[in-house]
């Protein structure tokens, strides 16, 4: 797919990964709509700095918490700014630690509306309001954690293993015009509230023994929207911290 004149919607569009993404989307061509659930004025300062760039954006609020209504939302808004919908990044995401004993159903439902059920309904209404006829392509921001599971973040492991899935389904089920693909991306930014300390010890269990960075997750991005002969994969951006 040629980006160029395209329009694409990132969902957490507005910090972190979700920003680099939008912006690195606006400098290959497309018109972007920025999501933002509480981040109004880093998704208006993303829109601005694309339209500064010579692009084209808007930025739109949706709670997730409340996926259905809110996938209706976001999609209609990219249509009615920019007429029609061609990519779809799945970004938006919250990272919480949690073991069996001490994940609370607030925090097990929180995860699963936000991680999983929003990605979906939203992957139904793209594939509802793209246009008939043209190809168009989801890219799911999943986690390394999703494709080998590991202890004390329960909740948020199982919703990108089940992204995961949803990914290898939709694949199937949106063939030929429609491609899926996903991301699993490892220590590329620290959560919020790490010291400075936090990236270092995780380099040291990298077997490249760096850190990457997000512009590693942006070319992974693009390079699947833009490989048309390629859905249904999940590619690791985790300086080999996925493998056994």
């Amino acid at each position: 797919m040629e980006l160029q004149e395209k329009v694409a919607v990132v969902t957490g569009g507005a910090v972190r990964i979700g920003r680099a993404l939008s912006l690195a989307l606006a400098d290959a061509g497309a018109a972007v709509v920025v999501h933002h659930s509480h981040s109004a004025p880093p998704a208006l300062q993303t829109v601005e700095e694309i339209v500064s760039r010579g692009g084209r954006a808007t930025a739109v609020s949706a709670d997730f918490t409340d996926p259905v209504p809110a996938a209706r939302t976001v999609v209609q808004a990219a249509v009615d700014q920019f007429g029609r919908i061609d990519v779809l990044v799945n970004s938006a995401s919250i990272f919480g630690s949690g073991t069996l004993a001490s994940t609370s159903e607030a925090d097990w439902d929180r995860h699963f509306a936000i991680n999983l059920k929003a990605p979906c309904f939203l992957c139904r209404e793209f594939a509802a309001r793209r246009l008939p006829g043209n190809a168009a392509c989801i890219v799911n921001i999943a986690d390394w954690r999703g494709l080998r599971p590991k202890p004390g973040y329960l909740a948020y492991t199982l919703t990108k293993s089940a992204l995961v899935a949803l990914t290898e389904i939709l694949a199937q089920e949106l063939a030929p015009e429609i491609r899926v693909n996903a991301v699993a991306p490892g220590a590329i930014l620290p959560p919020a509230g790490a010291g400075r300390d936090y990236m270092q010890r995780l380099a040291e269990q990298v077997p490249l023994q760096r850190t990457g960075s997000v512009d590693d997750v942006t070319s992974a991005v693009l390079y699947l929207l833009r490989a048309d002969f390629v859905t249904g994969e999940v590619l690791s951006v985790t300086g080999g911290e996925h493998l056994p």
